[in-house]
């Protein structure tokens, strides 16, 4: 694929809310990873049940990101997409993805509808919850926009934070292979030596929530903030024209 090549492929799936409920507002939920779409469509039920979202997923836009670092044909590929969700009538776009949040905040200046990132309110959270803030990953791709979002959000508070970043080790490998509870398991290691240090832990990815439900009770003993649920919260006020 050349940097020329803008508009995407038609997506494929099935909507995520739009047979539930009357008419409301047109969302699109733009995904990088296959599995997220099931993790959406129960959060977007409890906290925007009046929207009509549909999924898109194109997981070769993380894999580029993952292999070449921010791409410009990666932000104009979203850019198509984006332009797409209009034409379909959304009145909105959510990008599941924190490794391409920056290109979603490019193209969100260029937009007719709100683009949202679906890791502001669990940035803004992090800097309330400070100062010390822990961010977790498995990507490497993923930890400079976060932290990068978070120090932002922090420089507009006028607060002053602490950040320290770890990938965590093998994580990333597990999931690839197929197999999830290793994923989880080592997400939930890491996350109790980076509680030692810190007063609150960011899951940067949305991919990696699951991790929470497999650290025992009362452990790491900090907040755990991941983005589903409040990313999701963000279509609550999307009321539509």
């Amino acid at each position: 694929m050349t940097d020329a090549e803008t508009e995407p492929r038609k997506p494929a799936g099935r909507p995520a809310t739009e047979s539930a409920g009357g008419p409301g507002p047109r969302v699109c939920v733009l995904h990088t990873v296959a599995a997220l779409p099931a993790v959406f469509e129960p959060l977007l039920r409890a906290s925007a049940p009046h929207v009509r979202a549909y999924n898109v997923v194109d997981e070769s836009l993380l894999a580029d990101t993952v292999e070449h670092g921010p791409l410009p044909r990666t932000t104009a590929r979203l850019a198509a997409y984006v332009r797409h969700a209009e034409a379909a009538g959304a009145e909105a776009v959510l990008v599941t993805c924190s490794s391409i949040g920056p290109a979603a905040e490019e193209v969100r200046a260029l937009a007719g509808i709100p683009v949202l990132r679906v890791d502001d309110p669990m940035a803004s959270e992090a800097v309330r919850r400070g100062p010390r803030v822990g961010v977790l990953a498995t990507l490497e791709s993923t930890l400079v926009p976060t932290e990068e979002l978070i120090r932002r959000r922090a420089a507009e508070q006028g607060v002053r934070i602490t950040v320290t970043t770890s990938a965590c080790p093998g994580a990333y490998e597990a999931r690839q292979a197929g197999e999830g509870e290793e994923h989880d398991r080592l997400i939930a290691g890491e996350a109790k030596r980076l509680a030692a240090e810190n007063d609150v832990l960011v899951l940067a990815q949305a991919s990696m929530a699951g991790a929470v439900g497999k650290l025992p009770e009362g452990e790491p003993g900090v907040p755990v903030l991941t983005s589903p649920r409040s990313g999701a919260a963000q279509l609550a006020q999307i009321r539509g024209k």
